[in-house]
């Protein structure tokens, strides 16, 4: 039977979806500088890899995972580390073509989870076992393990997890509203439940990448992950309505897309306070390429760059790193500053 998601749009659904669009169109028709767009950028990026591994216990602050995204240590388990030094990576790499495979959500799967899972050998391949998705509660003499769902068979799980990513490959399925479009990812993966663990990380990156590939957060700037990281209870009280109506999602995709309307809000107010500073901001946006962007990126966080450091971070020849860097000099995004074998390059 072909994967078909059952849903409603309701007016709350409808509301969220036109406050979205308002929102991100003002977004879309800002101004900002590069310099600030990296900086919005890294922030989502930091935003949504606390929130989601903090949702399934990690304890590490926002300030502790930004010290790891830059190199440095922290005193935290090695397993909350690498939890997040995962996620981030899987950020880094979500990718933007054109066509999903299920190989895609394997490869999502192999890198939030190595080194995490007991063993390594159920890191990107699908569960070989029953699993239950529980929760412990006490019962007066002790605590004990409550299930709150069952998810489909093992031996169900590859051809679910197919008829899925079919039906996402069909060109109406895109005609749908990417909000909702990765809503019903979202809550497909993580019914399915297709892993030993790790199920809740690599469904919330595979919605990320249908917004990605939908073009509708092509910029990167929003931390979708804050909303459910706020109250965790809401979250799983969402995903669990629709397991009480017969698989239909109408009430997860009205808390989903009020999610979404949160976190582009937020975005909203930042570009808007970031606009008002009149006397540094261009008045025609300056289009980048997705590699000239990193290099921004790079450099904000690192506060300049070398040729050098470029050749490691693209893995290309240093004739080509120059060519981009005169192109951004150029365009005023960067300048450089010293000569020779001292030559290094800072944001403008």
């Amino acid at each position: 039977m072909a994967f078909n998601p059952k849903y409603t749009i309701t007016e709350k659904i409808l509301n969220n979806l036109t406050f979205i669009a308002s929102a991100r169109e003002v977004i879309e028709q800002s101004h900002l500088v590069p310099k600030w767009e990296a900086s919005l950028r890294r922030q989502a990026k930091l935003r949504n890899t606390h929130s989601s591994t903090a949702i399934e216990g990690n304890k590490l602050t926002l300030e502790q995972v930004e010290a790891i995204a830059d190199g440095k240590d922290v005193i935290a388990t090695d397993k909350d580390k690498k939890e997040v030094l995962n996620y981030l990576e899987a950020l880094d790499r979500l990718t933007e073509k054109g066509k999903i495979e299920v190989k895609d959500l394997l490869t999502i799967h192999r890198i939030v989870s190595k080194d995490v899972l007991r063993d390594n050998k159920h890191c990107g391949v699908f569960r070989d076992r029953q699993v239950f998705v529980g929760r412990r509660v006490f019962d007066g003499t002790g605590f004990k393990e409550e299930v709150e769902y069952t998810p489909p068979e093992t031996k169900d799980v590859p051809h679910l997890v197919k008829e899925f990513i079919d039906w996402l490959n069909i060109d109406k399925t895109w005609g749908i509203n990417p909000v909702l479009l990765a809503g019903i990812a979202h809550y497909e993966i993580a019914r399915i439940h297709p892993f030993i663990d790790g199920n809740g990380r690599t469904a919330r990156l595979f919605a990320t990448l249908i917004l990605y590939l939908s073009g509708f957060d092509h910029r990167r700037l929003f931390a979708l992950d804050d909303f459910y990281d706020r109250d965790r209870q809401a979250y799983y009280a969402a995903l669990k309505t629709a397991q009480e109506n017969n698989n239909d999602i109408t009430k997860w995709l009205e808390y989903f897309t009020t999610g979404v309307a949160y976190s582009v809000n937020e975005v909203k107010e930042a570009v808007l306070k970031l606009g008002s500073k009149k006397k540094r901001i261009s008045k025609t946006q300056i289009p980048l390429t997705d590699k000239q962007m990193k290099i921004v990126e790079f450099m904000n966080a690192n506060g300049k760059a070398t040729n050098k450091d470029l050749q490691s971070l693209f893995n290309i020849s240093a004739q080509a790193v120059h060519k981009e860097l005169s192109k951004l000099v150029e365009l005023k995004v960067i300048k450089p500053v010293g000569a020779g074998r001292s030559l290094y390059y800072v944001l403008e």
